[in-house]
């Protein structure tokens, strides 16, 4: 995960991290730099550029995805003056699965000390009884929690005296084509890809702090065309999934029900504050001009609109992931993250929704990013660095998919012909007309 570039002759070479967050909306590339293994890390530079060609976290067009990339990283290579080749990569989709199971080994016949080999072969013992399909891989493997001789609760058994260690593991299953297809775009991109991260993941690590996650919480990150919903308890990932609706999802509502354009609708939307209860302000009138048509809508009426989304997104589907993912309390509550988190009244009308305690979380380093790139849209930018960091202290807290999965070179295809017109019947007649007269 460390990158090295070069510098000038006599200098030492910075060790740099990066990290490109794949968006509906936008391509983040986010750069740390710190002076040795040890060493903190201190984020020098974010670069951005609108996305093109990716829809609902897939890349839709694989061409202006590419374009996209590129203007991110040339925007974040200006900013800190070095040359970037290598990223971790962070990605969403529609289609991904959190599959937990079990697995469990003897250590022998009298105690001893656990080593890293036997850590591998309970892994290896609970992937055993996951089934994927052809069409799918397991991105993240990750060790929820180690039971030692019986004794549950383990976070890190190596060192530690038994004779049967047992594991929960959860395994992060996507498809296979969605990771290839991030893979080509980002590689085309002139960017060697040296990992990949769910943004589920990036974003819970990015905004969620380590008291809340041993304490229990979940982290929902909002952006313009998915979800990501990742819950956290006794310092753990239990549970990760993206959900296909996010911001843009409210701006078609607007745009649907009043009949405006979305352009207007994405710019009216931003005067909600889904919040207030003050009645006699939800009778006050929006008007704006557009295109030569006057509109008027009362403030009241557009709130509706955006409340039944966010009642949707998060009393159905949010709170349907909580349960699945078997964590019976979250006393830290809830965490809101993503462009859509900065929506007026957001967090205290879920707090009253949901009955538990929501907060909107910037990224944890904001304190270390660049001023106006350290908002709630860059936490999963910035969460990237941190699960680069976690893997460098401790490789078997988040274990990647290996990348010889990935075809590095890509299938020739034949060119596309075009289709054979069938004659007509008057077609033929014209035909033989043409061959006896002409």
């Amino acid at each position: 995960m460390v990158k090295k570039t070069s510098a000038k002759s006599g200098y030492r070479d910075p060790e740099v991290l990066v990290g490109l967050d794949l968006g509906t909306s936008k391509v983040t590339v986010v750069v740390a730099e710190r002076d040795g293994p040890s060493g903190e890390a201190q984020i020098i530079g974010v670069g951005q550029s609108p996305s093109e060609g990716i829809r609902k976290g897939l890349i839709v067009h694989l061409d202006q995805a590419v374009r996209s990339v590129r203007q991110a990283v040339g925007d974040a290579e200006n900013m800190v003056g070095l040359k970037l080749s290598e990223a971790t990569v962070s990605f969403s989709g529609c289609d991904v699965q959190s599959l937990r199971s079990k697995g469990m080994i003897s250590l022998g016949r009298s105690p001893r000390t656990v080593i890293e080999v036997d850590i591998a072969r309970v892994i290896e013992a609970a992937q055993a009884d996951v089934s994927v399909p052809n069409n799918q891989i397991i991105l993240h493997t990750i060790p929820v929690e180690y039971s030692l001789d019986g004794n549950s609760g383990i976070d890190d058994p190596l060192g530690m005296t038994g004779m049967r260690l047992d594991i929960d593991l959860e395994s992060v299953i996507v498809p296979s084509a969605t990771v290839q297809n991030v893979f080509n775009c980002v590689e085309k991109a002139g960017i060697t890809v040296t990992g990949f991260v769910i943004k589920p993941l990036a974003s819970a690590l990015g905004a969620m702090t380590h008291e809340e996650s041993m304490a229990g919480a979940v982290t929902v990150d909002i952006g313009g065309g998915t979800c990501g919903v990742a819950v956290f308890s006794e310092g753990r990932p239990k549970s990760l999934a993206v959900i296909p609706v996010g911001g843009d999802h409210i701006t078609n509502d607007v745009a649907s029900v009043l009949k405006i354009p979305m352009i207007k609708a994405e710019e009216i939307k931003k005067e909600v504050d889904i919040y207030s209860n003050d009645r006699e302000d939800q009778d006050d009138l929006l008007e704006f001009d557009h295109m030569g048509k006057n509109y008027s809508y009362s403030l009241g009426e557009l709130t509706e609109i955006v409340q039944c989304r966010v009642d949707e997104l998060f009393t159905s589907l949010v709170r349907t992931e909580i349960a699945n993912s078997g964590v019976p309390m979250l006393p830290a509550g809830l965490i809101i993250t993503g462009g859509v988190a900065r929506s007026a009244g957001l967090d205290k009308y879920l707090s009253r929704a949901l009955d538990m305690p929501v907060r909107v979380s910037s990224p944890l380093d904001a304190s270390r990013m660049p001023p106006n790139k350290n908002g709630p849209e860059y936490t999963c930018a910035a969460g990237i660095i941190r699960y680069a960091l976690e893997q460098e202290r401790d490789p078997y807290r988040y274990l990647e998919q290996s990348m010889d999965f990935i075809t590095t070179k890509p299938t020739v295809r034949d060119p596309i012909q075009p289709p054979i017109r069938k004659k007509s019947l008057w077609d033929s007649f014209v035909d033989v007309v043409k061959e006896l007269f002409y």
